[in-house]
């Protein structure tokens, strides 16, 4: 069974910065992208950062130059968020596109406060 474990959310200042990570684990084959998405209360789910297999990176416009997506191995992939912001707060997730199918790991709270 495919599972993606998240780690590394919790409550920041202002300013300050935090570091998820996304373990997959499980029966995958060949991985095509592996991201983080956030959905804020109210709001829809939007994707923030991602990576695709050859290491080729996009960002949403809100983030670029504060995150950084990056990755360990092929089933490990961490988000550096620096100079947090209020509205960055949100429940992250990681989700990855696999040839064997589309998860999505359990989600991870990140409250940043002013």
């Amino acid at each position: 069974q495919v599972q993606l474990v998240e780690s590394g959310g919790g409550l920041v200042q202002a300013g300050g910065s935090l570091r998820l990570s996304c373990a997959a684990s499980g029966g995958i084959f060949s991985i095509y992208v592996m991201a983080y998405y956030r959905q804020a209360p109210g709001k829809q789910r939007e994707l923030v950062a991602g990576m695709t297999s050859d290491g080729k990176t996009n960002y949403a416009d809100s983030v670029k130059g504060r995150f950084t997506i990056s990755r360990e191995n092929a089933k490990k992939v961490y988000l550096q968020m620096n100079n947090l912001q209020p509205e960055d707060t949100a429940v992250y997730y990681c989700r990855m596109v696999a040839s064997n199918g589309n998860y999505w790991g359990q989600g991870t709270q990140v409250t940043v406060s002013s």
